[in-house]
């Protein structure tokens, strides 16, 4: 029986290589935490579903008690695609999310510099090329290639369903570089994405090692 624990959530709390906690939602409550995490969950799915193609990375919340005011920041691959021609996208998902959550919304868009080391894009950008009904082994591969090429210590990549359009369902995974998954200094970066293809789904998982971290940047 597996015994797996997400990469993330077993590595919150400690700090990231060069980077903050990483905590996705940023906020305090000692009431309402129901009805706040619910909106969390609202907006989330609201930016996921509008912008299905911009090659979503992240979404962080920020609330603060006082002002009643909530800051998401958007990292995106194609920020064009978010801000739209002269703002005129961003400004709709703001208004879209002020008339969700009834609150004041402020939307930063945040460019990811270097998607192939991004391990949600990755996922994302294979399952789109699987619903394209490319061949598994090599988009697998080359995504592997292009994340060791761009610095990442090591990379694992595993698909699971009907590959190839076969009847029995099997999985599939490549590897090169060491990825830890057991050391929590490692800085791991873990994405997960289902293609829907016509064979039915076929689950992308994709872990990407950043490094270990040193006691300088503790």
């Amino acid at each position: 029986m597996g015994q797996k624990v997400h990469p993330e959530g077993f590595r919150l709390g400690v700090r990231r290589k060069g980077e903050k906690v990483d905590f996705k939602s940023q906020w305090y409550s000692d009431r309402d935490f129901a009805e706040l995490l619910g909106e969390d969950l609202k907006i989330r799915e609201h930016i996921e579903k509008k912008l299905a193609r911009a090659g979503i990375a992240e979404i962080e919340i920020k609330k603060a008690a006082e002002q009643g005011e909530v800051v998401v920041d958007i990292h995106t691959a194609r920020p064009g695609i978010v801000i739209g021609k002269g703002g005129s996208e961003v400004d709709a998902l703001r208004r879209d999310l002020e008339r969700l959550t009834n609150k004041k919304v402020q939307v930063n868009v945040r460019e990811v510099s270097r998607p192939e080391l991004n391990a949600k894009l990755v996922a994302e950008s294979i399952a789109e090329q699987l619903e394209g009904r490319a061949a598994f082994r090599r988009t697998m591969k080359r995504a592997l290639t292009s994340a060791m090429r761009s610095g990442a210590v090591g990379a694992r990549i595993q698909c699971s369903g009907r590959l190839g359009g076969i009847e029995m369902s099997r999985s599939e995974t490549v590897f090169e570089g060491k990825v830890p998954l057991q050391t929590l200094d490692a800085d791991i970066d873990y994405g997960f994405k289902e293609a829907n293809t016509q064979m039915g789904q076929i689950g992308v998982k994709v872990w990407i090692n950043h490094g270990i971290h040193t006691d300088e940047e503790k």
